[in-house]
């Protein structure tokens, strides 16, 4: 396949600009991260009192020491536990992520018991269940630490307790389907939480910390008078010696997850395929991708720079370049991966859809992931298009992207607007992941065009009743629309929200994608021995 050789000029004005907009917005998530593990770290001394370790510090020791993990959800509910950006700490209660724990590559969860004593946080319900499925539909074991305070009764909502139930009921169909489900309890595990013990297929109890009860002793007394110490109520040792629940018993946390490795280093399990990927370096640096994307979203970008610097060798060959060439559909190898990449130059068109239908159907012919590099404002309007077939050609795409059947990591690099986030296997379309750069937009359409359009309808519906439009009224909603969308359309409300896996630095993309799309292509070839029901312990 031809080598691409890039036009990108690294000192040009308009790089420097695009550098620093992306820098500023790397800068920003960094923060907002960091203001996470700050303030789950101010627990240190309270947890070293009580003979603790720290939910990262248990992470650190359960993971494979060099081993690749991918931190997923950071931003769970940014903004939403509290509306000044200074102080909201997402994160939704969880750690959570997919490493190695004992040479298996496993979906990780950490209750964060160092802030609110582990309570369930806002969106932390969403970021749990998307973990669980990505462990469900990847076959991947799902391991827990848990330590938690259970639903924050001063933040209860009813439809997050109904959700909830969604929680146990995938641990019970990860279980039958034949993935381990492997849990530590370093603390509480109460009321609807210690479910998250009991459905697991094993369980390690720390003694003096752990605590599994459906009713903790001042609900017990409120509820039937009796009195009980945590620990004749549902300490390790009553579990591990009484009720059975507890298979093992450890001294301290270390102990517990050192356990915990050593019965994933003694499962049986296709470790071959979850080798980490390997391939030739692209021949052009990953910095360049700080640069590469207009920080003025109306400039265009040439998306063939971005996959040079992500696929091996910068080697790709185009598919169909002279048909639709605003919609791209490439043929590469990433880490030693065949794949397919579809990507926009322009929005999608007639002849752009139709390509990009064929690529797909080829794709899933043929067995070959495909990577979504999105950059759209979407599909083009018009007559011309109209008359072209522009929604018949469209709604082609969006069914072979419902139904390809194979790996699809989407990431959002750019504008996600209108139908082409559809269209480009956004989140609705269950790509196996997904993700965004910073300075992604995201959004039904932009800004200025959602704005204007509420003009336009209101001057019209003005002129309708033979009256004048009233111009205050109608800029104070233009001024209205802009303000809701260009605070929606960031990427960090987007992930906030869960509404994709995570936000990455752009440099990290390439090793993001391989990591994702090897975690999909040894789920399709694992073999599983599953059960009519989940493990149930005596």
């Amino acid at each position: 396949m031809p080598v691409f050789h890039s036009r990108f000029l690294p000192g040009a004005e308009d790089a420097a600009r695009n550098r620093a907009q992306a820098l500023a917005a790397l800068e920003k998530l960094r923060t907002i991260e960091a203001r996470t593990r700050a303030a789950s770290a101010k627990a240190g001394p309270r947890f070293a009192k009580r003979g603790q370790l720290l939910p990262r510090e248990r992470l650190g020791l359960l993971l494979d020491p060099g081993a690749p993990f991918l931190e997923l959800s950071t931003l769970a509910g940014y903004l939403f536990d509290r509306p000044d950006p200074d102080a909201s700490v997402p994160g939704g209660g969880f750690i959570i992520g997919i490493g190695y724990v004992g040479g298996v590559r496993a979906l990780v969860a950490v209750d964060d018991s160092g802030i609110d004593a582990g309570a369930l946080q806002p969106y932390g319900i969403e970021k749990l269940q998307r973990a669980q499925d990505i462990a469900f539909e990847n076959k991947l074991p799902f391991l827990h630490l848990i330590e938690s305070a259970g639903a924050n009764l001063l933040q209860y909502r009813v439809e997050d307790f109904v959700r909830g139930g969604k929680n146990f009921y995938n641990l019970c169909r990860h279980s039958a389907a034949g993935l381990p489900v492997l849990a530590v309890t370093h603390g509480s595990s109460t009321a609807g939480g210690a479910y998250m013990t009991g459905l697991s297929d094993m369980v390690v109890m720390v003694r003096g910390r752990a605590k599994a009860f459906l009713a903790g002793p001042p609900l017990l007394k409120a509820a039937t008078g009796e009195i009980a110490t945590d620990e004749d109520l549902g300490g390790a040792d009553m579990h591990g010696h009484v009720s059975g629940l507890a298979e093992h018993i450890a001294e301290d946390d270390a102990h517990g997850i050192a356990i915990l490795r050593e019965h994933c280093a003694k499962m049986a399990w296709s470790r071959d395929l979850d080798a980490v990927p390997q391939g030739a370096a692209p021949l052009y640096d990953a910095e360049d991708l700080l640069a590469l994307m207009p920080a003025d979203g109306k400039k265009p970008m040439d998306m063939r720079e971005i996959v040079a610097r992500l696929v091996d060798g910068s080697d790709f060959l185009e598919f169909k370049s002279a048909y639709g060439p605003g919609t791209l559909c490439l043929d590469a190898v990433l880490m030693g991966m065949p794949i397919g990449i579809i990507a926009n130059n322009a929005p999608i068109d007639p002849e752009g859809a139709t390509k990009a239908t064929q690529f797909i159907q080829i794709c899933a012919q043929t067995q070959k992931p495909i990577v979504y590099l999105q950059n759209t404002t979407g599909y083009i309007v018009g007559t011309a298009a109209e008359r072209a077939g522009m929604i018949k050609h469209g709604s082609k795409m969006i069914q072979a992207v419902a139904n390809a059947g194979v790996p699809q990591v989407t990431v959002i690099c750019g504008a996600s607007f209108g139908a082409g986030n559809y269209g480009m296997c956004g989140k609705g379309f269950g790509p196996d992941f997904s993700f965004s750069w910073p300075t992604a937009r995201i959004a039904v359409m932009g800004a200025e065009q959602a704005a204007t359009t509420m003009k336009i309808v209101m001057e019209d519906g003005a002129k309708a009743r033979g009256q004048a439009p009233d111009r205050a009224e109608i800029d104070k909603l233009y001024a209205a629309v802009i303000e809701t969308f260009e605070k929606q359309q960031s990427a960090l409300h987007h992930s906030a929200r869960v509404l994709d896996d995570g936000v990455i630095d752009p440099r990290d993309t390439r090793h993001v994608i391989a990591f994702c799309l090897s975690v999909a292509l040894a789920a399709r070839k694992r073999t599983l021995n599953p059960l009519s029901f989940g493990v149930a312990r005596p």
